[in-house]
């Protein structure tokens, strides 16, 4: 039963994820584990009339051995190459698709300046790639991919030999791959995210409000911003789906507008290593504290990695009622746990979300308060604790959450 499962995850992410168009060029990055499902990813694209399927591989062993390894100057460089590379596939439309496997534990013990040179230096080569993809000038899609580790880190009390596959069945549910009609499934899902999009773009709210033990922040929205959630379009108004799975409703949040504190409801894992129970405080936008059980280093990092990783660049609401978190999984990844809990994300905000935004040059962009920055890291912050009011513009306060959920 599992293999027709995969067999309809392949078909959701060449149809839906991607959508992929006769003609085009589809780009795969993969971990070496994923061959098999990769293999049959390609057949099914060739077979809607993908012209070529180019894979770049990856391997998890092999990027620890070059953390260890490597001298310092290894990290502070990128091939120039690669990165004109990534620039001419999005100038031919390729399509997109990123396949993750975690390790949660992956860079653990490695020196944290090696991690932070390395994300900056990748960072700056593919900015034009990161914003071009970010403006959905291009299809793109994100998926996951099981690791024994990984599947040890999420099921330590199931019986090693079952592990695994206790992890795929879990990926396959969120994705609803196990459902007797997931490309129906999931259309009608995009439509119910395209609804409760539109009702907050009807409200326009000034700000949100969010209250929770350990959070008490305002963030201001800019007046023309936009609500996203559920599949978009590229700037060939071809429809496609960026995170598989997803359950959010998002938008940006203007720059200097954050007040307040936050405090994370989930595990970040960020660069190999797991970020527990941290607080950041904001002023003016500007993230001015920040406290960590553990990593606070790799955190402290990540926040100066540039000017604009100090500020927000996404609000997300995702109720606490939601599959994943109905799962009641830790699944120690970004794609997954943001699914289950309402969201920040510090440095660049998505320009999709505000009128115009994809037509915006970086200039006019900043002149409309949306936060420019080489990272864009999601923490969670939803639990079944957290209310959030919508601040109207006359500064009257309505019910958005109530317990973790939807109020309205």
């Amino acid at each position: 039963m599992i293999s027709q499962y995969i067999e309809n995850y392949a078909e959701i992410a060449v149809k839906l994820g991607l959508n992929v168009q006769k003609g085009q060029q589809v780009v795969v990055h993969a971990p070496i584990e994923a061959a098999e499902f990769v293999r049959n990813f390609s057949k099914k694209a060739y077979e809607v009339g993908a012209k070529n399927v180019r894979v770049f591989w990856s391997d998890q062993a092999l990027e620890r051995i070059h953390f260890d390894l490597a001298p310092d100057e290894a990290f502070t460089e990128f091939p120039n190459w690669l990165a004109k590379g990534y620039e001419a596939m999005v100038d031919e439309k390729s399509a997109f698709l990123s396949i993750v496997m975690s390790n949660p534990d992956l860079m653990k013990g490695v020196d944290p300046k090696r991690l932070a040179e390395s994300a900056k230096a990748r960072g700056k080569a593919l900015d034009n790639y990161r914003q071009a993809a970010q403006s959905n000038k291009v299809s793109w899609c994100v998926l996951g991919y099981p690791s024994q580790e990984w599947a040890d880190k999420v099921f330590p009390d199931a019986p090693k030999e079952e592990r695994f596959e206790k992890l795929w069945f879990a990926i396959l549910d969120a994705t609803r791959a196990t459902l007797d009609n997931p490309i129906g499934a999931w259309e009608e899902h995009s439509a119910t995210l395209h609804q409760k999009g539109s009702s907050l773009n009807e409200k326009k709210y000034k700000a949100l409000h969010f209250q929770a033990p350990g959070t008490d922040l305002t963030i201001e929205l800019p007046p023309t911003h936009l609500w996203a959630g559920g599949s978009e379009k590229n700037e060939d108004g071809v429809p496609f789906v960026a995170n598989i799975p997803t359950e959010e409703v998002f938008t940006l949040p203007l720059k200097e507008g954050a007040n307040g504190y936050v405090t994370s409801t989930k595990p970040l894992v960020y660069q190999g290593n797991i970020i527990n129970n941290f607080t950041l405080t904001f002023e003016k936008g500007k993230v001015v504290d920040v406290k960590a059980e553990e990593d606070l280093e790799i955190l402290q990092d990540l926040i100066a990695s540039d000017e604009g990783a100090s500020y927000l660049g996404e609000v997300a609401l995702v109720p606490h009622e939601s599959p994943i978190s109905q799962s009641n999984l830790t699944f120690y990844n970004t794609l997954y746990d943001e699914n289950a809990s309402v969201h920040l994300a510090i440095g660049s905000a998505y320009p999709v979300c505000i009128e115009n935004g994809s037509e915006m040059s970086a200039e006019e962009l900043k002149a409309h308060g949306v936060n420019t920055s080489i990272v864009h890291t999601d923490f969670m912050i939803g639990s079944a604790d957290m209310n959030i009011d919508g601040i109207t513009a006359e500064g009257t306060k309505e019910p958005l959450f109530r317990n973790g959920n939807w109020a309205v």
